[in-house]
């Protein structure tokens, strides 16, 4: 079974990605799930200094590793049946983590797109929406604060998302096929 994490900043298309692996059969888990359960939980809103909170608290607690640890019982027990997508692995200690833990069954895409593209994107999504000075605000966050970089920089495949829906798929695709082989 393999281990498929999609890597990116916010907005870049991580989320279309991971979706379209879910459609060829792989089971999808997003890292970001357990950030909204705990947020959610407290009963506060889902926005960007809730979940900032959030997060810096449970790497705090766990880890930089956190959200790898966290959902490792998810992604083992999603293997038992099908290969499995990651929706938003984060820092460089998570990739070690997935690394160590899956070895050569363990691949990381990386996802490609602007900062202006980005933007533009967040500002104008329903679910996750963000303010530009909040998407702004994530980026550093994630940058300075949980080593984003590193997965990036190492991941197996690499597509730059700056045009259509269509080329997004079709790039995707082709990578499915690269790992099928």
């Amino acid at each position: 079974m393999k281990i498929i994490s999609i890597v990116g900043m916010p907005g870049s298309g991580k989320s279309e990605i991971a979706a379209r692996f879910e459609k060829k059969g792989f089971t999808k888990i997003r890292f970001g799930d357990i950030t909204d359960e705990i947020v959610l939980k407290r009963g506060l809103p889902l926005t960007e200094e809730n979940e900032r909170i959030t997060r810096e608290g449970l790497r705090r607690d766990h880890g930089m590793a956190a959200y790898a640890k966290l959902n490792k019982p998810r992604i083992d027990e999603a293997l038992e049946e099908t290969d499995v997508v990651i929706d938003g692995l984060y820092s460089w200690e998570e990739y070690l983590y997935c690394k160590e833990k899956y070895g050569k069954n363990f691949f990381a895409i990386a996802i490609y797109s602007s900062p202006e593209t980005r933007y533009s994107r967040l500002t104008v999504r329903g679910n996750r929406g963000r303010t530009l000075e909040e998407a702004v605000s994530r980026d550093y966050a994630e940058i300075e604060k949980i080593n984003k970089g590193g997965p990036i920089a190492m991941a197996d495949y690499t597509i730059i998302n700056e045009s259509t829906m269509e080329y997004l798929m079709a790039e995707t695709d082709t990578i499915l096929e690269k790992l099928k082989g």
